[in-house]
């Protein structure tokens, strides 16, 4: 049977993450360690997990992101963020959910907030948009790839699915067209194959856009 280590008397709690757990109590929100001792105090209107070190708090209505010990190493000064993944963090200056951009974990912008909608990095590029359109950028804030695609998807196995025109594709890293944008719509390569579907009929492809398994199937 388990022990009760940390007496019930929070609101609400997550999950333990780096070894500490946000907790709310009164409208507070803090951390507590495993022995249930309050690390960081309560006082946050939100709080989520740590990730890589930070945490993303609130106060009056704004994030910013602390330390394991409690200093706010980014100032409370943006409306969305998510949690760190690869020494980045998406953050949003806009209360409409567009001037989104990324910080590093000293706070720095990489690049202007100006983007409509960002995506997480994969491979060292991610997903942007602008004005309706959707390119990449690396993680020094340059756009590698042009903002040229209605729609496209994180890069993996080095390859991204990109639309245009309505139809699906596929670059690699530097930008180039692997496969030409001719299919309905195409799913993330995996153990070397994708799914691709043209009219009406499902197949796969290989990474170099060859039809391995012509679309015939109904899905």
């Amino acid at each position: 049977y388990g022990q009760t280590v940390v007496t019930p008397q929070y609101e609400y709690v997550l999950a333990f993450s780096e070894g500490l757990a946000a907790v709310n109590k009164d409208g507070k929100a803090g951390y507590i360690d495993a022995s249930g001792k309050a690390i960081i105090a309560l006082q946050y209107e939100d709080t989520t997990s740590f990730s890589e070190g930070l945490a993303a708090v609130s106060k009056g209505g704004k994030y910013g992101f602390i330390d394991k010990t409690g200093k706010l190493v980014v100032p409370i000064q943006y409306e969305y963020v998510y949690p760190y993944s690869g020494g980045l963090a998406m953050v949003s200056t806009s209360k409409d959910g567009k001037n989104w951009g990324y910080i590093d974990k000293t706070g720095k912008e990489i690049a202007p907030m100006a983007y409509d909608s960002v995506g997480a990095f994969s491979d060292g590029l991610a997903r942007v948009s602008k004005g309706g359109k959707w390119g990449y950028m690396d993680k020094s804030g340059k756009e590698a790839i042009a903002l040229q695609y209605d729609a496209c998807s994180g890069f993996a196995q080095g390859l991204a699915a990109v639309k245009k025109d309505g139809k699906w594709g596929y670059i690699d890293k530097t930008g180039k067209e692997i496969v030409a944008p001719k299919y309905d719509s195409v799913g993330s390569f995996s153990e070397g194959l994708a799914a691709v579907k043209r009219a009406g009929k499902y197949g796969y492809i290989d990474q170099t856009g060859k039809e391995v398994i012509a679309p015939t199937y109904d899905g």
